[in-house]
C-alpha cells in the first residue's frame, strides 16, 4: 500500500497501485480531467477540497485512495437512503464496503463495527449526525483509518442552499486524527461558498481541485410557462419517449397532480416528497433506479444519491430558489455522457411567488438578503438573451466560450431583444397612480387588465377604468404584458411586496420613469400548439429511449436491446440496479467491439476483473446467440467498429437529503 509520499506528489509504486487498482476495480485505463492529481494528492496523505461537476467521476477520488492507502476510507454523507444501494455498487465491482445508519438494527450494525476492526472494510459510509455520537467516534479510534471523505461538502456553507447544521462539528476530524488526509467534496460551489467550506472544516492547507463546471451533453432550455403540464406532456412525448427523467415541482400538492397527469397521459411516473411514508418513497425510489424509462415526479427532497447514469431529461414546473439548485438538479440528467435535456417551464407567477416566500419565510434580514440575491442570479439565467450556459459558467467563476455554446436554446434560437423603455414607463406609471392618487397597491392581473382596457368586475369595482393610464397598453398582448412585468421584476426595476404579491417601485424605477434609463427586454416568443392530453397513445412499453442508442447503427440495435435485456434480468435476481451490472456505455461498447471471448470483453471500458468473472460469459452467451449482429458475424473483423467510450469513473454519489418537509400551498 502507498501513502508515504511527499506534498502534492506520491511515490511511483503508489502511482502505479492507484492506476492498477483503477483498472483492476473500475475497468478503465485512465483517469479523467483532474482525477489524477487529486487522488495522487491524497494518496500521498494531504488534504484537498475538490469542487468537480456531477458525473465529473468524484467518488474516485476517495475511492482509490480509501483502496490504495492502509486502512478503511471513512466517507462521511447526508445520506441515508440510498448507502446501502452505493455500498451494493461498489460490492459489484469486488470492493468491501459498509455503512452505519439508523435503517440497521443492532446486530446489523454489530457486524459492520467489527468488519471494520478487523480491518475487513475498505469503505465505510457514515452519515453526519453519527459522528456527533461519542460511541461512533470511539470506534473510528480503534480501527485504522485510510482517508476520511466529505462528501456534499457545500452543506457546511450557510451561503449554500442545503446547509446542515451537523456538519459544522466535522472540523474535529482534522483535530482528532491529524495524520489521516482529508478530502471535501462538492459539485457545485460559489467562491463564497468555497472559501465556507475551507474556514468551517479548518482546512487551511488544503490544496483546491476546481474542475470545469460545463456539462456540455446537457441541452438548457427554458421556456415560457402558458400551462405547464401540458407543455411537459408535449415535451416528453415529442423527445423523450420511454426515458428515465426527473420533472422538479415546488408543492407536494403539484407534485401529487403532475405525476396523476402524467399517468393518465400515458407516461409512467410516481410522486416523490417529504409528506409520503417513508415506505412509498422508498418504493418508489427503488423503481426509479431499477426500472427502465420511470419519470418521477419530485420536490427538492429528491435526487441526490442517485447514482442513475441514464437520466435523460431533468424538467423544472416551478423556478428552483438558486442557481446553485437549479445546477445540481439539472446535473442529475446525463451522467453517462449521453445527450440529456435540462427543460423548465418559468413565468411571472414564479417570479411573484419566490420573492413573497422570501418576504414572509423564517431567518433574520441577512438571510433574507441571501435569499434574494440567489433569486436575482436565477431570474438573470431565466432572463438572458446570451447563451445560457456561459450564464451559469461565469456564475461559478469559469470563463464562458465568448461565441456560446451552441447547445442551449439562447444559442440555438437566438431570442429577439426590443427596447422596452416605453412599455416599462406604462407599467411603473400605473403603479405609481394607483398608489399615489388612489393610496392602492395591486399585483400584476390588475396592473395588465388596466393597461390593456378590460373593464373587468375588479376594475370597475374600483373605478380603476378612470385612471389615465387605462388603456394604453393595447399594442402588446396579455402574455406580452405579463412578460414585461416578469422581466421588469428580474431587472429589480419592480419589486413585490406583502403577502398578497402587490407592486410596488424600487429605487432604480425613478430613473425609467424620468428617461435617464433604457430598458432593453426580450421579446415573448409566440404561444406553442397545445399538446393532445388524451389518453390514446401508447405507453411506455413499446419505446426505446432514444438517447440511449442514438450513437449505434441501426443493426448493432438487437445486440444491445438483447444485453439490455440480459442485464435487467441479471439486476432482478440480484436485487440491485441495472447500472450496478453494467452502465449503458459499457454495453454500447461491446455490441459495437463484439468480442468473441471473455478474455476479449476484459478490454472494454467499465469492465473491471470482477465484474468479468461474474458476468462475462453471460455476455458472450448473449453476443453467440445472435446470428449476424455484430461486425465480426456481418464480414468484418471484430474490434473494428469504433469504440464509444465510456464515462470514467463515474461514480459520483449524490445523497439524498433528509429535508425539511415542504410548505404546502406553494403553487
Amino acid at each position: 500500500m502507498g501513502g508515504t509520499g511527499g506534498i502534492g506528489g506520491m511515490t511511483a509504486v503508489a502511482e502505479s497501485e492507484a492506476l492498477a487498482t483503477l483498472h483492476r476495480v473500475f475497468g478503465y485505463d485512465s483517469f479523467r480531467g483532474e482525477q489524477e492529481a487529486v487522488i495522487e494528492h491524497v494518496v500521498a496523505g494531504e488534504d484537498a477540497v475538490v469542487l468537480m461537476p456531477t458525473g465529473g467521476g468524484k467518488s474516485l477520488c476517495y475511492q482509490i485512495p480509501s483502496l490504495v492507502r492502509p486502512g478503511t476510507g471513512v466517507v462521511v454523507s447526508p445520506l441515508i437512503a440510498l448507502m446501502q444501494d452505493q455500498a451494493d455498487a461498489l460490492r459489484a465491482l469486488g470492493a468491501r464496503a459498509g455503512f452505519m445508519n439508523s435503517t440497521q438494527d443492532f446486530d446489523e450494525r454489530r457486524v459492520v463495527e467489527a468488519e471494520f476492526l478487523a480491518g475487513e472494510l475498505d469503505l465505510l459510509y457514515l452519515a453526519p449526525e453519527r459522528l456527533r455520537l461519542d460511541t461512533t467516534l470511539d470506534l473510528l479510534s480503534r480501527g485504522k483509518i485510510a482517508v476520511f471523505a466529505i462528501d456534499e461538502a457545500h452543506c457546511v456553507s450557510q451561503w449554500g442552499h442545503d446547509f446542515r447544521p451537523d456538519y459544522l462539528a466535522l472540523s474535529l476530524l482534522g483535530e482528532r486524527w491529524p495524520d489521516v488526509p482529508r478530502i471535501a467534496l462538492t459539485a457545485t460551489a460559489t467562491h463564497a461558498t468555497h472559501q465556507e467550506i475551507t474556514q468551517r472544516l479548518k482546512m487551511p492547507t488544503a490544496r483546491h481541485f476546481v474542475a470545469s463546471f460545463d456539462r456540455p451533453n446537457i441541452q438548457y432550455r427554458i421556456v415560457p410557462k402558458a400551462d405547464p403540464k401540458k407543455q411537459l406532456l408535449s415535451f416528453l412525448r415529442e423527445e423523450h419517449a420511454g426515458d428515465a427523467g426527473i420533472v422538479y415541482c415546488l408543492s407536494r400538492k403539484s407534485v401529487e397532480s403532475t405525476a396523476e397527469f402524467l399517468s393518465r397521459n400515458g407516461i409512467e411516473a410516481v410522486p416523490y416528497h417529504a409528506g409520503l411514508d417513508a415506505g412509498t418513497r422508498a418504493a418508489h425510489q427503488s423503481r426509479f433506479l431499477r426500472e427502465d424509462g420511470l419519470v418521477v415526479v419530485a420536490t427538492i427532497a429528491f435526487g441526490m444519491g442517485i447514482d442513475k447514469p441514464d437520466v435523460r431529461f431533468v424538467a423544472h414546473l416551478d423556478l428552483p430558489k438558486s442557481v446553485e439548485g437549479y445546477y445540481q438538479e439539472t446535473g442529475r440528467a446525463g451522467r453517462d455522457g449521453l445527450p440529456s435535456t435540462a427543460w423548465m417551464a418559468y413565468g411571472l407567477n414564479d417570479v411573484i411567488q419566490q420573492r413573497k416566500l422570501i418576504q414572509s419565510g423564517e431567518g433574520d434580514e441577512a438571510f433574507r438578503r441571501r435569499a434574494a440575491a440567489h433569486l436575482d442570479s436565477m431570474l438573470a439565467l431565466c432572463e438572458t438573451a446570451q447563451c445560457r450556459r456561459g450564464q451559469l459558467l461565469a456564475y461559478f467563476g469559469q470563463d464562458p466560450d465568448p461565441a456560446g455554446c451552441g447547445n442551449c436554446d439562447t444559442c440555438l434560437t437566438p431570442p429577439e431583444t426590443w427596447d422596452g423603455t416605453v412599455a416599462a414607463q406604462k407599467v411603473l406609471s400605473t403603479v405609481v397612480r394607483l398608489q399615489r392618487e388612489r393610496g392602492q397597491k395591486f399585483g400584476a392581473v390588475q396592473i395588465v387588465d388596466i393597461l390593456l382596457g378590460k373593464r373587468t368586475g375588479k376594475v370597475i369595482q374600483f373605478d380603476h377604468d378612470q385612471l389615465s393610464v387605462f388603456g394604453i397598453g393595447e399594442e402588446l398582448s396579455e402574455a406580452e404584458w405579463r412578460g414585461v412585468v416578469r422581466q421588469l421584476l428580474a431587472q429589480g426595476l419592480l419589486a413585490v411586496e406583502g403577502e398578497y404579491g402587490t407592486l410596488v417601485l424600487t429605487e432604480a424605477s425613478g430613473a425609467v420613469l424620468r428617461r435617464e434609463r433604457e430598458v432593453p427586454l426580450r421579446k415573448e416568443p409566440k404561444k406553442p400548439a397545445p399538446a393532445r392530453t388524451t389518453s390514446s397513445s401508447s405507453g411506455r412499453g413499446d419505446r426505446k429511449p432514444k438517447a440511449a442508442v442514438a450513437e449505434l447503427p441501426e443493426s448493432l440495435l438487437p445486440a444491445f436491446e438483447a444485453l439490455r435485456a440480459w442485464r435487467a434480468e441479471q439486476a432482478r435476481e440480484q436485487g440491485v440496479p441495472a447500472y450496478v451490472i453494467f452502465h449503458d456505455a459499457t454495453l454500447r461498447e461491446i455490441v459495437t467491439v463484439w468480442p468473441t471471448s471473455v478474455r476479449g470483453l476484459g478490454g472494454i471500458s467499465g469492465v473491471g476483473e470482477k465484474k468479468l468473472t461474474t458476468y462475462g460469459e453471460g455476455v458472450i452467451a448473449v453476443l453467440a446467440a445472435l446470428e449476424g449482429g455484430g461486425p465480426g458475424l456481418e464480414g468484418g473483423a471484430p474490434g473494428t467498429a469504433p469504440v464509444v467510450a465510456g464515462a470514467t469513473g463515474d461514480d459520483d454519489q449524490w445523497p439524498e437529503m433528509d429535508a425539511e418537509p415542504e410548505p404546502d400551498g406553494w403553487m
